[in-house]
Order: C-alpha cells, then sequence, then structure tokens
C-alpha cells in the first residue's frame, strides 16, 4: 500500500486517498474531513456519484469501484460540501492489469441457450439489475469485508473466459476453491435481496451492504437464507456448491460499488484505517 497522499483547498476540507495508484478491478478508501457544520457531503470520479457516510463531526468515508474495465490513465477524485461551500480534489492513476484467459467445456446450453433459456435468462438479467437497484443507505461494510470461505482464491477475477470455444463476458469474480457443503459466511453485513435459484450462477445469494456496495455468492448447493432477511458479518448464508455454470464445486464471489465491478480481494486488503 503506498503512503497516504493528501490535498486541502482554503484549509476547510481535506480528501485523503488510501493510495493514489490504483489497478483495474480495485476498490479506492476515501476519507473526507470537513468542518463541524458542514453538510451535504459527496464524493465524485469517473463522472459517478458515490455515496458516503457519516463517522463523526467532521469525517466521512466512501469505496469508489475501479471497474474491471476502466481505461488506464489518471483521474480526479473530488469531494465537496454544499454548505460552507468547499471542496478538494485528488489526482488517482488507474493502471493496465493483466487477466489471463481460461478455456471451458460446458453444457452447450449455457452457451447457446434455446429460445426457452433465453427467455429465463432474460427474466434473470431482469431481477438481477432490479436487485442491485435496491440498496439502503446505511453502510453495513464500514467494518471492513471478511473471507467468506476459508479455501484459496485463485485469482480468477477480469478473466477472459472461452466457453465451448466461444468468447464470452470477463469473469466479474473470484472464485474460491472450496468444497461441496463448505459453509459461506456473509463477507459483510447487510440484507438479502436475491436468495434463489438463476440460471447462470445456479444457486444465487445477493447481499446488500448498503451505499450501493453488495456481494454475489453464487452456486451454492444449499441457501440458508431468504429474500428478505438481514444478516450480520460472518453469519452463514449457505453451502458451496456446483449448480449453474459451473466445472466443479467452488465459491464465487462478485462485488460490485455502484456499476463498478470490483476484485472482492481488493476489498480484503483495505487499509483499516481507511474502512
Amino acid at each position: 500500500m503506498l503512503a497516504v497522499a493528501s490535498w486541502a483547498q482554503a484549509q476547510s476540507l481535506t480528501l485523503t486517498l488510501a493510495s493514489g495508484v490504483a489497478r483495474q478491478g480495485d476498490v479506492v478508501a476515501v476519507r473526507v474531513t470537513v468542518p463541524r457544520d458542514a453538510t451535504g457531503v459527496t464524493v465524485h470520479a469517473f463522472q459517478t456519484t458515490w455515496l458516503a457516510y457519516q463517522e463523526d463531526a467532521t469525517t466521512w468515508h466512501a469505496l469508489v469501484g475501479i471497474d474491471l474495465d476502466r481505461r488506464p490513465g489518471t483521474y480526479d477524485v473530488a469531494a465537496a460540501v454544499a454548505s460552507p461551500a468547499a471542496s478538494a480534489s485528488r489526482p488517482l492513476t488507474i493502471v493496465a492489469r493483466r487477466f489471463r484467459t481460461r478455456t471451458l467445456t460446458v453444457a452447450p446450453d449455457y452457451v447457446n441457450p434455446s429460445p426457452e433459456l433465453m427467455a429465463r435468462i432474460t427474466a434473470d438479467a431482469a431481477f438481477l439489475t432490479a436487485a442491485y437497484a435496491r440498496s439502503t443507505d446505511t453502510p453495513a461494510w464500514s467494518d471492513g469485508f471478511i473471507r467468506p470461505v476459508p479455501g484459496p482464491a485463485n485469482s480468477s477475477f477480469g478473466t477472459r473466459s472461452v466457453f465451448n470455444g466461444e468468447k464470452r463476458n470477463p469473469h466479474a469474480g473470484t472464485d474460491f476453491l472450496s468444497g461441496t457443503g463448505t459453509p459461506i459466511h456473509a463477507p459483510a453485513g447487510g440484507r438479502i435481496v436475491a436468495a434463489r435459484e438463476l440460471f447462470f450462477t445456479g444457486n444465487t445469494v445477493i447481499i446488500d451492504h448498503g451505499l450501493g456496495v453488495s456481494s454475489m455468492l453464487a452456486h451454492l448447493s444449499r441457501l440458508d437464507v431468504r429474500e428478505g432477511d438481514t444478516v450480520d458479518t460472518g453469519m452463514i448464508v449457505g453451502l458451496v456448491g456446483a449448480t449453474g455454470r459451473v466445472t466443479g464445486p467452488h465459491l464465487h464471489w462478485a462485488l460490485r460499488i455502484g456499476d463498478a465491478r470490483v476484485d472482492p480481494l481488493s476489498a480484503l486488503a483495505l487499509a483499516q484505517g481507511h474502512r
């Protein structure tokens, strides 16, 4: 982790980034220090507003997600308060990340589905869009994230996949090599917005962690939560399995911050002082 870098404007607002350099797929922690009577704190980057929460009278935090397809370059991360009017910005350099390619063989329906299956896939996509849009304004991730299973991660985030000889979308999660029946723990607290079987991801749990941050846990052999449930960090939400488009048992953990697809391993590595 690089040394903390800060920028202050008129000594009224300070914006701190956990690092001034990030890779595609990284999570960047932002801390904003404001006057005690400040109101309307916002964080902006990549033409997007990132939701922030208040820790105390003068400190706010936000997570900025670097999507796996974000073009390398230098961008501004900015913060502002509405009253008393003040703003500050810091440059954030995004560096390219090398993603490998994997070639897999799966059942033909998972590559070239029939019209009937396409109708189901379309319905699943609409459900997921609605599920991700229902984020609460309370951050259940402010104490950080934990590993959902003890098994090792295979660093598959961002992998370009070829199924049955045909290229498909990048792998937007990280796979953990765990055996069937391994308990899966909530990586952070939140509300269950999905707990059902979906075509590609099999038995799937999605946890809304608040402020646009959410986890998808996929390919489960058993679901132990229901939609609408509230969970705390570490609670068991299901068991590892091999349902959906898989070649063997494992846990697929995908993390989103807003619309950014980020590497869960980056969230696990967040500096304690910038959560």
